[in-house]
């Protein structure tokens, strides 16, 4: 699958020249990931979780949150992306509890509440699965600057989804700050979520 990241490289570009003069009040962070703080997007999203309530990015106020957009069946990125979460929730011990990772379906066709609860879960028991209808999955992902595209396979019906790979993370105020890149490994990840929870 192709790691697609059309309008995120210019609004990173954007972000690394504006933040230096928006920068939230108190000690400066050095994020080893990409510092996306004071963007204008992003800003939430009102889904459903894979145990069926209705969720919005404010009942996670008081932990830092990782968003990630993918699907179950996703053969890479997917998968890695959520052991990578995995393993950073092992290195921060106990500090793992005041983080929350999301993962919101591009395929709410094939991924439904019973696959969320049982593939999400699996990489960490505190890991959330959230899915909408096709218009929600569409106007969040816009919302979020995440691009997605169907990609039909060599049976009918078959198909892969090509999409954005990387995660977004908040602050516990609910604040957007980081862009995560796919790949750029747990140790870099760990080192701004402990930032941001300190």
């Amino acid at each position: 699958m192709r790691k697609l990241l059309p309008t995120l490289a210019a609004a990173c570009a954007l972000a690394l020249s504006v933040t230096a003069c928006d920068r939230l009040p108190g000690k400066q962070a050095s994020f080893q990931n990409t510092d996306v703080t004071g963007l204008d997007y992003a800003k939430g999203f009102s889904l459903t979780d894979h145990n069926g309530k209705p969720r919005t990015l404010a009942d996670y106020k008081g932990k830092v949150v990782v968003v990630f957009f993918g699907y179950t069946q996703c053969p890479d990125v997917c998968p890695t992306t959520m052991a990578e979460m995995a393993s950073v929730m092992q290195k921060l011990g106990p500090q793992a509890d005041q983080v929350q990772v999301l993962f919101i379906t591009l395929d709410p066709e094939r991924d439904t509440r019973a696959l969320l609860a049982s593939y999400v879960p699996a990489f960490d028991k505190r890991f959330v699965g959230l899915y909408g209808t096709l218009e929600q999955t569409a106007q969040t992902a816009k919302d979020f600057k995440v691009f997605y595209s169907k990609v039909p396979g060599k049976e009918p019906g078959s198909y892969t989804i090509d999409h954005t790979a990387g995660s977004y993370v908040y602050d516990k105020e609910g604040r957007l700050r980081l862009f995560i890149r796919h790949g750029g490994g747990a140790d870099a990840i760990v080192h701004d979520v402990r930032q941001l929870l300190n």
